[in-house]
């Protein structure tokens, strides 16, 4: 882990979404955070000493059939890459994958063989928790992330400065090439990557930006509508949920909590959300496949 000392450090965003605002000083005690996100080999151990199942292996998602709500074998949500499309539906690149879980994040017949480093996937909010009471830690609070994401760079947009890709240089994970069906990365690979491959920030911590969305403990409220374009909208099986909904911080008087860092989906063309101060509001029951976490102790 590493020592983050705390103090008062310029959070949000007046430049990009509506939810980020306004930029505003705040400030965080000291604390520990993580130096890399949770990986599948840390969470088997985990898995392994207790015997944990997920939400995602355990619980049925209410689906839409025939106008009513039934209930659908336990799974999670697993992007797909679609053909050319428009991008007003993300259902259209989201799928309710019966049998997807931490151990088959593409569904019941993949694996984590060989992605023992990656970022463990498809965490529920109460399966990051359980994890962080495990280890004697706790998941962060949006501010505690934020500070630790920006890396001493305060009032930059992005972890590591101003811009986005100084000197082309690729940074983080995030969608490189057309989002949501045309990908440029080399291997053609558009998912996780092994904690760690990319650059630290200032304060020597990994994959704050990018690769896994990560669950924070506070509830989310926004001062302003946010905007509805995200690669994350709604990933249950039923219908979208509204941007009033996600104004008030709930849906089906539900709270939701933020989620930091953006994901591989991130892209120019559609999401822009690899920076510290994006935040996305989240139901604590709805794993998928781009959300994952990282802990915290404070002294």
């Amino acid at each position: 882990m590493t020592y983050i000392a705390g103090g008062e450090f310029i959070m949000g965003s007046d430049r990009f979404y509506p939810e980020e605002r306004p930029r505003r000083l705040e400030r965080v005690s000291p604390f520990w955070i993580d130096r890399t996100l949770v990986s599948n080999q840390e969470f088997g151990r985990f898995v392994s000493a207790t015997g944990y199942r997920t939400y995602a292996e355990t619980t049925a998602a209410a689906t839409l059939v025939d106008g009513a709500h039934a209930p659908a074998p336990a799974g999670s949500s697993v992007f797909h890459r679609p053909p050319p499309i428009s991008l007003d539906d993300p259902s259209r690149w989201w799928a309710y994958v019966p049998g997807a879980s931490w151990r088959h994040p593409c569904g019941p017949d993949s694996t984590i063989d060989g992605l023992g480093a990656h970022p463990v996937v498809h965490i529920a909010y109460a399966d990051a928790e359980a994890y962080a009471d495990w280890a004697g830690k706790a998941l962060p609070t949006e501010a505690e992330w934020e500070c630790a994401a920006r890396g001493g760079r305060d009032g930059q947009e992005y972890a590591w400065g101003d811009e986005f890709a100084p000197d082309g240089a690729i940074l983080a994970n995030y969608w490189i090439g057309t989002f949501p069906f045309d990908t440029l990365k080399e291997d053609d690979d558009y998912r996780t990557t092994p904690v760690g491959l990319f650059p630290p920030n200032g304060h020597g911590l990994y994959d704050m930006i990018g690769n896994v969305w990560e669950w924070t403990c506070d509830g989310f409220e926004a001062a302003r509508p946010p905007s509805a374009r995200t690669c994350c909208m709604s990933t249950r099986p039923a219908s979208l949920e509204s941007v009033g909904d996600i104004e008030m911080g709930v849906r089906g008087g539900k709270e939701r909590k933020v989620l930091k860092g953006g994901s591989y989906l991130c892209a120019d063309n559609y999401c822009q959300r690899y920076r510290p101060a994006a935040r996305h509001p989240q139901c604590p029951d709805e794993p998928a496949g781009h959300i994952g976490f990282r802990c915290v102790i404070r002294p």
